[in-house]
């Protein structure tokens, strides 16, 4: 293990909740870039640590080139002078990935989150040339995205070791939900920066090196997940797990009738907070569906309405 401070190679020192802010569509899918930057200013508002547009919940790979350029430029005109953006800049090629990274940083973005390239199997060197050249074509921290369910490719822990050791990235949103990957990552890697990219692994992240998470239910309940953290980080842990437990409980509420991401979505109207359709072939909850998820979310006290409290 590298006797370094966790973190240490992070000119950010990314810590907390930074949640994979939505794309905001308007009834016809366009996509709407003053809600979009509106809803980066709803989290930001209720104490999240950073932003993350153009992640999953983002919708980004349903996205054009251009749109996606004006979804990172929107959330930082409106946010980045507050808290760090992490753009996501992440596509099949390194051409458009670098093209997706010299924009955000041309725009004032704080740091970029290259996603491992999806659909062609990639091997080591691929893989090390890729996030090199994107390293190389900016100045801003680059975090790798790992989540191999999604991209087919999964980040072996050798590789990622060269790619600490070359100084080509500074940390890691690792979305793979493979505890034992994540927590050797950490321990061989420990000047890094690690994010839980899973609502069900927070605490345990937390428990294991993470500095925060990437937490898709902080779109919706922003206030649940900071208080989660916040518990953590002041020692109360029995509180952190409670909140957790919530947590797990909102995470199961997304998932009926429809995709996670539906439920966001579902959530958000359901705290007047609306931002549009998902873009096809996804789609928000039916009637029945959202029925449903306002019931399991009513269950759990002060979650709705954003009202926790201290405990």
């Amino acid at each position: 293990m590298v006797d370094q401070e966790p973190g240490a190679a992070d000119p950010l020192s990314l810590r907390g909740v930074v949640p994979p802010t939505v794309t905001a569509f308007h009834d016809d899918e366009s996509v709407d870039y003053d809600r979009t930057a509106d809803h980066a200013r709803f989290v930001v508002d209720r104490g999240v640590h950073g932003v993350f547009p153009l992640g999953t919940n983002g919708e980004f790979p349903l996205l054009s080139g251009d749109e996606r350029d004006r979804v990172v430029t929107a959330v930082v005109e409106e946010v980045g002078d507050e808290v760090p953006v992490i753009a996501g800049v992440g596509a099949p090629s390194t051409y458009q990935t670098v093209a997706h990274a010299e924009h955000a940083e041309s725009v004032g973005a704080d740091g970029l989150v290259v996603v491992t390239p999806y659909y062609y199997p990639l091997d080591r060197e691929g893989t090390l040339e890729h996030y090199r050249r994107v390293a190389d074509a900016v100045s801003l921290p680059v975090y790798v995205y790992h989540i191999p369910s999604k991209t087919g490719n999964e980040l072996p822990l050798e590789t990622l070791a060269e790619l600490a050791e070359r100084d080509v990235v500074v940390g890691v949103k690792d979305s793979s939900k493979d505890v034992p990957w994540l927590a050797q990552a950490i321990d061989r890697n420990p000047e890094l920066t690690f994010l839980a990219g899973s609502d069900s692994l927070i605490f345990t992240g937390l428990e294991i090196g993470c500095s925060g998470a990437v937490s898709a239910v902080a779109n919706a309940f922003p206030e649940l997940v900071v208080e989660c953290y916040e518990a953590f980080t002041d020692g109360d842990e029995d509180r952190a797990q409670e909140l957790q437990s919530t947590i797990f409980d909102v995470r199961d509420a997304f998932k009926t009738g429809g995709a996670y991401m539906s439920g966001v979505k579902t959530a958000l109207r359901m705290r007047e907070f609306d931002v549009g359709p998902l873009r096809s072939p996804l789609r928000l909850k039916d009637d029945d569906s959202a029925a449903e998820l306002r019931e399991g979310l009513a269950d759990l006290d002060g979650v709705l309405d954003g009202r926790l409290g201290s405990h």
